[in-house]
């Protein structure tokens, strides 16, 4: 299935090379297993959202490590890609920008038209195939129609997703310069939360038996909160979101979190009713 990433620092300027290329679990390393797309998002020192995005996998391309070593920024999303909707191109690899804001999502969503029915004149918004790029749309959408609140916004479009469409998994991850949110939705996929304390001096991973060392001092004085599809180092710390949970990451790094929908889509799939592709995209673990 695809892998989620996202990261902020805000409001200090940080590198996440250790979680795109050097944990033991990196994004680097899950895309031999989601080949299909790979792509990463932040923001210049001004805010202007700054996207590096490739139909081909992480480990392939000299490009992307080369993103990830170098970028700063406040925030950080990343995705891996295992096509579910929409070919393998550009205009269909995450992560996706609107109205200044970067998002990415792991899932399938069915009932797209009508979704594009629901989305009227915001379908224009849409440049690709994906059901992930409608989702984000309808969001940006409802966040317009809060007057700004994303946590609100978020929150109004989901419901209508859940309420209304077939909906096999709904994991998605959105940035903006001064703030990370994430929703797991519903039970169908995994996504942990890392508060990470700076007391730690460095990033640090020992493997099995001592053999295997890797060491990061970027962030040695820098908290940071992560989300992550599977925990990308042994801290013990990674834990698991409640279904239906959406987190916010603010500009202090305080969490707040609300439980958003504390019941099942009302027309949950299961594997067996997803398209051949869709479900061979969805992965181990999936139910």
């Amino acid at each position: 299935m695809c892998r989620l990433f996202g990261m902020s620092g805000a409001p200090c300027r940080t590198r996440a090379t250790f979680w795109l290329l050097d944990a033991p679990d990196s994004l680097y390393a899950q895309s031999y297993r989601e080949p299909d797309g790979a792509g990463l998002g932040y923001y210049d020192a001004d805010g202007t959202p700054m996207i590096y995005k490739a139909p081909i996998a992480a480990y392939e391309d000299r490009k992307f490590a080369t993103a990830a070593r170098d970028a700063e920024s406040t925030t950080f999303i990343a995705h891996v890609r295992y096509a579910s909707t929409g070919g393998l191109a550009d205009r269909n690899t995450h992560p996706f920008e609107q109205e200044g804001r970067l998002f990415a999502h792991n899932g399938v969503v069915e009932g797209l038209d009508l979704l594009d029915e629901h989305l009227g004149p915001d379908l224009a918004m849409v440049a690709g195939d994906t059901d992930s790029e409608r989702v984000f749309a309808l969001i940006t959408r409802e966040i317009r129609a809060h007057g700004g609140n994303v946590s609100a916004g978020i929150t109004s479009a989901v419901q209508w997703i859940a309420a209304e469409l077939p909906l096999y998994a709904l994991n998605i991850v959105l940035i903006t310069p001064t703030g990370l949110w994430a929703l797991r939705y519903p039970d169908t996929h995994q996504l942990y939360l890392l508060d990470r304390d700076p007391m730690n001096r460095h990033l640090d991973h020992q493997g099995t038996g001592g053999r295997i060392r890797v060491r990061c001092t970027d962030m040695a004085s820098i908290p940071c909160v992560v989300v992550a599809s599977e925990p990308m180092d042994d801290n013990p710390n990674w834990e698991l979101l409640k279904p239906g949970e959406l987190i916010h990451a603010g500009a202090n790094l305080a969490i707040s979190r609300q439980l958003i929908l504390s019941e099942p889509p009302a027309r949950l799939m299961t594997l067996a009713d997803l398209r051949p592709e869709a479900a061979a995209s969805q992965g181990a673990g999936a139910r």
